[in-house]
């Protein structure tokens, strides 16, 4: 097992959380992958642009031997115009998060959330994403809490709220 390293992700990661985010697109099974310029759509762009302002939170995971970064998960308020495709209400943050396909189910996604549900708490009372109702990511969610806002299309509006605030 590769050993992890997990740390905040600071403004000079927005590169790192714009890979990232092309890794958190699903692409179903037998299907074509999108182009990675598909993240400078002003739709995607939103969850990388200008990162590290108020309110941005995110852990980037890497290996600890050799600092290559194999997943990241982050949270954004996005509001207005700039409401994201998790879009509950303007106090919930939406959250991204992905791991590279070749680490993918070796709990580096648990580990990220985990810690990363630990800070987001202590400045939101929930967050949400949006996922492909057929992605295996969603048993994920579900079992860390997620509960299904709306469904629509195909994609699922998950929110997981926090106590305490």
């Amino acid at each position: 097992m590769i050993p992890v390293q997990i740390r905040a992700a600071l403004p000079r990661d927005q590169s790192i959380l714009r890979e990232m985010l092309y890794h958190a697109l699903y692409v179903a099974p037998g299907r074509e992958a999108f182009s990675p310029e598909i993240v400078d759509r002003p739709e995607l762009a939103r969850y990388v642009s200008n990162w590290g302002g108020e309110g941005d939170l995110g852990l980037i995971a890497s290996d600890a031997e050799t600092s290559e970064v194999f997943g990241a998960a982050w949270v954004r308020l996005l509001r207005g115009e700039n409401r994201g495709f998790g879009y509950v209400d303007d106090d919930t943050a939406e959250l991204c998060i992905a791991v590279v396909p070749q680490q993918r189910n070796k709990q580096i996604g648990t580990e990220l959330l985990t810690q990363l549900f630990r800070m987001a708490q202590q400045h939101y009372s929930a967050i949400s994403l949006s996922v492909a109702a057929e992605n295996p990511a969603m048993r994920l969610y579900q079992r860390l809490g997620f509960q299904t806002v709306s469904n629509h299309a195909g994609a699922v509006v998950m929110k997981k709220r926090f106590h305490g605030i």
